[in-house]
């Protein structure tokens, strides 16, 4: 009997909190029997720093905020056949996007101009700094995504429940119970 191949997955980390990522470890023991199935690629678990080609799950936290992130999103589209957008800051914005009725020069003024504990604050004008956006977007809006796991954060359980789901090659869903916003 031949052993069937294991998914690769990726994972990444925008602008976000880092927490879903949190809770993809609180899937506990059960990581165990989900490492029987998949590799994990790009990933902070692998401090692999590219996406492969032909990956099959991308699964991407955080919104948009700069034109890092952009190019990261883009580079995790083109690479992986399925991509998951996980968390509210993936699906909506977050709370990163609680900036979105501002506009971003009176937001960089107040940070480095106005606000106390800067003496002489500039504006950083740098190369090596991804150019920040204007608003932050949720990632739907810049590439197609597939699946979307919402929470803030998600729970292991629903997270957990995708996976598994694909790895059966069923179509993932998520009951009413697997859903928190807390």
């Amino acid at each position: 009997m031949s052993e069937k191949k294991k998914l690769r997955v990726a994972t990444t980390s925008l602008a976000g909190c880092f927490g879903c990522h949190m809770s993809l470890l609180d899937i506990d023991e059960r990581l165990f029997t989900l490492l029987e199935h998949i590799d994990f690629d790009r990933s902070p678990l692998t401090d692999i720093k590219t996406v492969s080609p032909g990956t099959d799950i991308g699964i991407i936290e955080g919104g948009l905020c700069n034109a890092e992130n952009v190019h990261v999103l883009r580079e995790f589209r083109q690479n992986c056949r399925i991509l998951i957008a996980m968390g509210a800051c993936a699906v909506n914005g977050g709370l990163p996007a609680q900036r979105n009725h501002l506009p971003l020069t009176t937001i960089l003024e107040e940070v480095y101009h106005t606000s106390p504990g800067l003496a002489n604050g500039m504006i950083p004008n740098d190369p090596e700094l991804p150019l920040p956006l204007n608003k932050v977007h949720p990632i739907h809006e810049v590439v197609k995504v597939d699946y979307f796991i919402p929470g803030c954060p998600p729970s292991g359980d629903a997270i957990w429940k995708v996976l598994t789901d694909l790895l059966a090659g069923r179509e993932p869903t998520l009951e009413h119970g697997l859903m928190h916003y807390d």
